[in-house]
């Protein structure tokens, strides 16, 4: 069985933990979770409301609502510049949208290629039936498109993109990620970009790569409603890809969990068409938040100073000979801080930890005041 190769989440795994300590009576901060400290708006909470009062608690076509994949490619034309037409969608939420979308191009015994670091793209590859094999980003976490040339062999079918990056907080540029687009067209490579965190860029501007095409094709793009719209319980996002490659991911989707809730749907399609604002509300913050915990980074001995270009994560290096799981632990275990290890994010990720600063501002300083006291305990 391919659940037997895959691990379980490190961060479901964090989040466990801190249950259980919670549970046993233990006060513990976490900045392990990338979930924002704000509420879902309440006009979008109002509209799935009077939908289920309506009558909207049936079933939908795999494929999601006429009205919500309408309001999908209004939206990837207008401010992701991808020309796509309703039949280019499907709604699902993003993080299983990774797996389906493996399961729409992977076929026998083939590679799929990873960023490293980057996010837990390794088991969903081996869920589908393919193998993980990991990319190096450059030095500063940037997109080295040379790298990716000497990963590619004769297995290789896919490339997974991220960005905005989890855990890096990088942003990918137009002319890095043209390069690898070309270079994908070359090889007969399908490109995966996750999106999740596109409306959430301090510095530079976020460009997808499927605006490059005349209509999708390669790139098999991801988005989600759960961090730009405060969303992460409703499980929102959706695919924009080629017409086949739709109609092979709701094949899936048909045989798995048959199709989303309609008031869900009715709620994004209002988000989507109607939420700037409060994607604006939520950006103006979470610079705020961004700027107290890089500030408080720089005054902490033994730290390396990290900013973010995008996303609500700080990936920072630290300076003292101990495998990131062990200072997790020790953090967790001194300090009742939670923290990821970077080693959860690829070999490339060790000496480091992420930090997520979508928390509310006092949980940040409160978790950067024990980050301190436990790095000022360290022997230089």
């Amino acid at each position: 069985m391919f659940l037997d190769r895959v691990a379980n989440s490190p961060t479901l795994k964090m989040v466990n933990l801190v249950l259980q300590k919670q549970a046993a009576g233990e006060r513990i901060v976490s900045l392990a979770i990338g979930e924002p400290s704000f509420q879902t708006p309440r006009e979008i909470i109002d509209v799935a409301y009077e939908s289920m009062k309506a009558g909207d608690v049936h079933y939908t076509s795999s494929y999601g609502t006429a009205e919500v994949r309408e309001a999908i490619s209004r939206k990837v034309q207008k401010k992701n510049h991808i020309r796509a037409e309703p039949i280019n969608t499907i709604f699902l939420t993003t993080k299983f949208a990774v797996y389906a979308a493996l399961m729409a191009v992977v076929k026998g015994s083939c590679e799929v290629l990873i960023p490293d670091p980057g996010y837990f793209y390794a088991e969903p590859v081996v869920l589908s039936g393919a193998t993980p094999k990991r990319y190096l980003l450059g030095e500063g976490f940037e997109l080295d498109v040379d790298s990716v040339r000497k990963r590619i062999g004769k297995r290789t079918r896919a490339i997974i993109l991220n960005t905005p990056s989890n855990p890096t907080a990088r942003v990918f540029g137009k002319s890095e990620l043209k390069e690898l687009y070309d270079l994908c067209r070359e090889r007969g490579l399908t490109i995966i970009s996750d999106e999740a965190y596109e409306d959430l860029v301090y510095t530079g501007s976020h460009f997808s790569i499927g605006s490059l095409e005349k209509k999708p094709a390669t790139v098999i793009s991801l988005f989600s409603l759960s961090k730009s719209y405060a969303m992460t319980g409703w499980r929102a996002g959706y695919v924009v890809a080629g017409g086949e490659t739709i109609s092979r991911v709701c094949k899936f989707l048909e045989n798995t969990y048959t199709s989303y809730p309609p008031f869900i749907q009715k709620a994004c399609a209002y988000a989507l068409l109607n939420g700037d604002r409060f994607i604006a509300e939520f950006h103006s913050e979470l610079a705020r938040r961004k700027k107290l915990v890089e500030e408080r980074l720089e005054r902490i001995r033994g730290l390396e100073a990290y900013r973010a270009d995008g996303a609500f994560y700080l990936f920072p290096k630290y300076a003292t000979r101990v495998k990131s799981v062990a200072i997790c632990n020790r953090i967790l275990r001194e300090q009742g801080l939670a923290v990821l290890p970077g080693v959860a994010f690829g070999p490339h990720g060790e000496q480091r930890f992420r930090i997520s600063f979508a928390g509310s501002p006092e949980t940040l300083e409160e978790g950067m005041a024990k980050l301190a006291d436990f790095f000022s305990g360290l022997p230089r």
